[in-house]
């Protein structure tokens, strides 16, 4: 005679390991981006080498919005390729170093920016303008440090907007498969 399994018990073995590895995964993803944010040498790009810093940026910034309609599309389309729980939020982090360091190099460039001069003041104001706080000590004061300004708000209401709806959209279809599941299984004491 072999032992049913309790179907309220947590499941362990290797699917058990899965979801604790993925967590990991972005965290080091994470620790990654912002450690690469402050190591690489953003001090090479900027008013030195404009077309190359465009470029990088353009480019970058484009990956990431490609990335992020991918996810998106799977979404609402309901496919099961990815993991919007775990992508989404890093690609939302890698737009923000994107930005960041995008304005650390502009600052280089006289007259871009007051009160931003160090990356930590560049991570700053990306969140701060992210978040449509703007405590006002970090300005852009140069028309090319608006348009980036601006072009991040749109980007914030476009991209990052549409991305979080859909990882809502994902966690709440989790939360309501799991809250039936659990109405289905049987009681473990007498009714």
């Amino acid at each position: 005679m072999t032992a049913t399994p309790n179907p309220r018990q947590a499941p362990s073995g290797p699917g058990r390991r899965e979801p604790a590895r993925l967590r990991l995964l972005a965290v080091v993803a994470v620790t990654a981006m912002t450690s690469g944010y402050f190591v690489l040498p953003l001090d090479e790009i900027g008013p030195h080498r404009p077309v190359a810093s465009w470029t990088v940026f353009a480019l970058a910034l484009a990956g990431v919005s490609v990335l992020l309609l991918v996810q998106i599309r799977d979404v609402v389309a309901g496919g099961t390729r990815a993991r919007p729980g775990i992508v989404i939020p890093l690609l939302m982090c890698l737009s923000i170093v994107i930005f960041a360091g995008a304005y650390y190099a502009l600052a280089k460039q006289p007259g871009q920016f007051d009160g931003l001069a160090t990356r930590v003041d560049a991570l700053y104001f990306t969140v701060t303008t992210l978040a449509t706080v703007g405590y006002g000590d970090i300005t852009p004061a140069g028309q090319t440090a608006r348009v980036v300004t601006m072009v991040q708000l749109l980007y914030t209401f476009v991209f990052l907007t549409a991305a979080t709806a859909a990882l809502t959209r994902t966690l709440r279809g989790r939360l309501g498969e799991r809250l039936r599941q659990s109405r289905d299984l049987p009681s473990d004491g007498p009714s």
